[in-house]
């Protein structure tokens, strides 16, 4: 277990091989453009697939496939499942329609003996701001809105052993609920301004499997507003 030292958790619907594809291909360029000398076996790669047999778009021997039961909960039941399966010492969440930026796991190694890592994210594809979490004045860095899953990097002593995994209560505000329930129980949050990975990465490559927002995006040019 020692040996590995950060799992990448992956949800997956299942009906977007292409950017799932772009997702984990991020994932293993990440690690060989490390300036650190990342070695590929010390990431695990976990995918799991939402009440289908999904399609192995990636061969790796990081990368491991799961066909799970259908969550009917956002993924948040998958995720969870995917948390009792890794092994690592960190833990990165990654959607099948983001990615990571090269430079990724400098940064994650970079800060490796913190608790929970907050990092930007490049939102430009989504939103009408460039990066979150935008840092506001007297506003705490994670409120609705502002931050995502793919912003962190965390401890799997936090997130599995004091936190429980990942809960999903909130449904489809389950991310910020249990983004503020690791930041209370951690014992330290550090924030750095590294791009770490990017939001709607693989918005528009497979079209049957875009969701409300972006389906919005691409029929009347619409953007969301963040919320502050």
């Amino acid at each position: 277990m020692a040996d590995v030292l950060f799992s990448v958790i992956i949800p997956s619907i299942g009906t977007r091989p292409k950017s799932l594809e772009l997702a984990i291909s991020s994932v293993l360029s990440s690690i060989e453009y490390s300036c650190n000398s990342l070695a590929p076996e010390s990431v695990e790669v976990l995918v799991g697939f939402d009440g289908i047999k999904g399609k192995r778009v990636v061969k790796s021997a990081i990368v491991h496939y799961y066909d799970l039961p259908r969550d009917k909960n956002w993924g948040n039941g998958i995720r969870n499942i995917l948390l009792n399966l890794s092994r690592g010492e960190r833990v990165v969440f990654l959607d099948d329609d983001n990615a990571l930026t090269p430079s990724a796991f400098d940064t994650y190694l970079d800060n490796y003996d913190s608790d929970m890592l907050i990092a930007r994210i490049d939102v430009r594809r989504a939103f009408e701001c460039e990066y979150l979490p935008r840092e506001i004045p007297g506003k705490s860095l994670i409120r609705q809105g502002n931050i995502d899953p793919l912003c962190l990097c965390l401890s799997r002593e936090l997130v599995v052993v004091r936190c429980g995994g990942w809960a999903g209560k909130g449904k489809y505000e389950s991310d910020y609920l249990n983004i503020l329930y690791y930041s209370r129980r951690a014992r330290n949050i550090r924030h750095v301004k590294d791009v770490v990975g990017i939001y709607d990465a693989g918005q528009g490559l497979d079209p049957e499997g875009i969701n409300l927002r972006q389906k919005q995006l691409f029929e009347y040019g619409k953007k969301s507003q963040v919320l502050s």
